[in-house]
């Protein structure tokens, strides 16, 4: 049975003029994505922040980083999903909305595409005679003396946890087949921009361990040594979503419609599911 449907969904998508994207494909994009993230998340951060007289402040690097998941959401996400980050990857394969075969590929490919974001805007950066990078740094996530509020290691781990747990919550609620479509990237990048506005003080916001990996690398020191945290915060919090999310939305079919909502078979898979007119993909394997 799941040989005939792939074979009348590949058939339908090749009629309809349609080409499964490859995995090299989806995996160029989430780099892409990804670069875009870091680039221009914390590139406003750098560069735009403080810059005399008519700097962007804490709102619109906030703005920034929302927009950057916007719009690869909308450019890329009917390619690879549009996931960007480790955390988002790990929450949809344990929510059954991502195959397994796609995890760790796709962790890599983030990294790096995080890391070259990171370089690029370092040799951007390194244009200005005033930038120094043990001083200005590269928006890399801290706690302790790191925080920029200087919030403790306790406060740093809550926050990253929570504030990832309620990103998963969101994606997996805008790319569910019940809700409204066409929407999905919307409402993913103004949920990242609320984020960054509450969190950055205590952590400068990762809920990425990417968008964390790329910075730390070039800056060292202390990013670095902290980087665990950004690692495992991000990853519990999306776990405890993709893990719970099917449950507290009505899984066990008291509703008939949350219980075909929540048919693996039936639910939206992906960012690019809610953006595009191409058939729901049930790369699930």
């Amino acid at each position: 049975m799941a040989t005939t449907t792939t074979v009348a969904t590949a058939e339908f998508e090749e009629q309809a003029g349609f080409i499964s994207p490859t995995l090299g494909q989806r995996l160029g994009v989430e780099f892409i994505g990804t670069f875009w993230l870091v680039l221009g998340g914390c590139g406003s951060a750098v560069l735009a922040a403080a810059f005399p007289q008519v700097g962007i402040g804490l709102l619109g690097v906030s703005l920034a980083f929302g927009l950057t998941v916007l719009t690869m959401a909308f450019a890329f996400g009917h390619i690879s999903g549009g996931h960007f980050n480790p955390a988002v990857t790990v929450g949809l394969w344990l929510a059954g909305r991502q195959g397994p075969k796609f995890v760790l590929p796709y962790l890599v490919v983030q990294v790096l595409g995080a890391t070259a974001g990171a370089g690029v805007l370092y040799l951007i950066a390194s244009g200005s005679p005033t930038y120094q990078l043990a001083t200005n740094g590269l928006a890399a996530n801290g706690y302790g003396a790191s925080s920029p509020g200087h919030f403790a290691l306790g406060a740093a781990f809550i926050t990253e946890v929570v504030m990832t747990m309620f990103f998963l919550f969101i994606i997996l609620g805008a790319t569910d087949r019940r809700a409204a479509k066409g929407f999905g990237p919307l409402a993913i990048g103004l949920a990242l921009t609320l984020i960054h506005l509450i969190s950055i003080p205590v952590t400068n916001t990762s809920v990425n361990p990417a968008r964390s990996t790329g910075p730390a690398l070039f800056v060292g020191g202390q990013a670095l040594g902290q980087l665990w945290l950004f690692w495992v915060a991000p990853l519990v919090g999306a776990a405890l979503a993709g893990l719970t999310y099917r449950f507290l939305t009505g899984a066990s079919g008291l509703e008939t419609i949350a219980a075909q909502g929540q048919r693996i078979s039936q639910a939206t898979t992906s960012i690019g599911d809610v953006t595009s007119s191409r058939p729901a993909q049930q790369d699930r394997t």
